[in-house]
């Protein structure tokens, strides 16, 4: 035992170590970090020239606007002559002059640009509201006459059961979910297919299987891979939950997050479920094949190709998804979810849509494990047969030697 958590622990360094590794890890997060940083520079340099001046004779009417839309209003400047030297100078995008005359209101806008279709709409909403309170104080009504005016239609709208977002939130769950799991499968399919291949044929291979049995060793690789797989996950698993509370409390950000925040609550609940579990066991099976593929090379310059059998297995999975998206009910969809290699991207995508049963769950993830320590074994077995083929033999001749092998 000590000798598999040796090989274990050697392939998990060597992996970590490298600058690959340290580069896939740090790539989200500086992705984040351009398009974080991109946002609050465009948010600061355009922060101003978005804002207009009120300007008007009357400090009541000016005022009242103000009230209404202070996030648009750059408030201190109070005359035509300080706004255009704002607008020179791009820190302000407008002004709007305001003025009642013969009890008509009136307002012109002078600006670099047209003023945004939102400000417009706030802009003729308070003209509209204004004109009417001055025809009314000129009308001279009675307090039921202005009663009777004051009267607005009703409009409810009852939601049931918040159907659009739950139904926008299972959609943004089967993206992340499918997506992440063929990037992460990809990644270290070939990882591991070039670790196994780029010792085929080495003489050390002799000593080590002279010393250890070859599913101690197969194990110990497979093992060593998987913890920076697993090391990886929770990385990202804290690093996100990092982000998130960034942009909770980012001024950039944290409205946006307070809008949507169901829908954000429920996509991290399909995300952060069983199907992390089948994210897991689709790595551990799939680094297994990969194993095996890369054990199967000729010689250890066919590294680089070791991975590909795997890569369109895989590849294979992911697209087969695409048209069952909406079509949960075909008997295509419930078979491939207990089929090993294609249960990782089919029994989530039945979960986040709420359309697999608790027992349904647990057989799929039976015959997913059992899949995954028979492969294991079987391939152990045949391991060293495998590796200390040399010769440049057809594919077939290689694996039925190999499995002379078995012991």
């Amino acid at each position: 035992m000590n000798k598999l958590w040796i090989v274990t622990l050697e392939t998990f360094w060597r992996q970590v170590k490298s600058w690959s590794f340290l580069t896939l890890i740090l790539g989200p997060f500086i992705m984040f970090a351009i398009t974080i940083g991109a946002g609050y520079l465009g948010y600061q340099s355009g922060g101003t020239s978005s804002e207009i001046a009120v300007i008007s004779n009357q400090p009541q009417l000016r005022q009242s606007f103000i009230k209404e839309n202070k996030d648009d209003v750059m408030k201190k400047v109070t005359d035509v002559k300080t706004a255009k030297k704002k607008m020179n100078s791009d820190s302000l995008a407008g002004y709007l002059l305001l003025d009642v005359d013969n009890q008509k209101i009136s307002a012109k806008y002078v600006g670099t640009s047209s003023l945004s279709s939102s400000l417009k709409t706030k802009v003729n909403s308070y003209l509209a509201k204004t004109q009417q309170q001055l025809n009314l104080a000129n009308a001279q009504l009675s307090p039921a006459q202005i009663k009777a005016l004051a009267q607005q239609p009703s409009f409810k709208e009852t939601v049931q059961k918040k159907t659009g977002t739950a139904n926008m939130a299972k959609t943004i769950s089967f993206w992340i979910t499918i997506i992440m799991v063929y990037m992460i499968l990809n990644t270290y399919t070939s990882i591991t297919a070039q670790e196994i291949a780029s010792e085929k044929g080495t003489k050390i291979m002799e000593i080590i299987f002279s010393s250890t049995t070859a599913v101690k060793y197969f194990l110990g690789k497979v093992f060593g891979v998987l913890l920076v797989i697993l090391l990886q996950i929770l990385i990202y698993l804290f690093g996100g939950w990092g982000a998130y509370i960034f942009a909770q409390n980012s001024d950039l950000t944290k409205d946006i997050v307070a809008q949507n925040q169901s829908l954000i609550t429920s996509v991290l609940k399909n995300l952060l479920s069983i199907n992390l579990v089948y994210l897991l066991l689709g790595v551990v099976i799939f680094t297994i094949l990969a194993a095996f593929s890369g054990a199967l090379v000729a010689k250890v310059e066919d590294a680089a190709k070791a991975a590909q059998p795997v890569i369109m297995l895989n590849l294979l999975a992911f697209f087969v998804t695409f048209p069952f998206q909406n079509n949960l009910d075909s008997i295509v969809v419930k078979i491939l979810s207990y089929v090993p290699f294609f249960s990782s991207y089919f029994m989530p995508l039945r979960i986040i849509n709420n359309d697999a049963a608790g027992m349904e769950i647990v057989i799929s993830l039976v015959v997913l494990v059992a899949s995954c320590i028979l492969l294991a074994w079987y391939i152990g077995k045949i391991y060293q047969g495998l590796m200390l083929q040399t010769d440049d033999s057809s594919f077939w001749k290689r694996f039925t030697r190999g499995l002379s092998y078995s012991k």
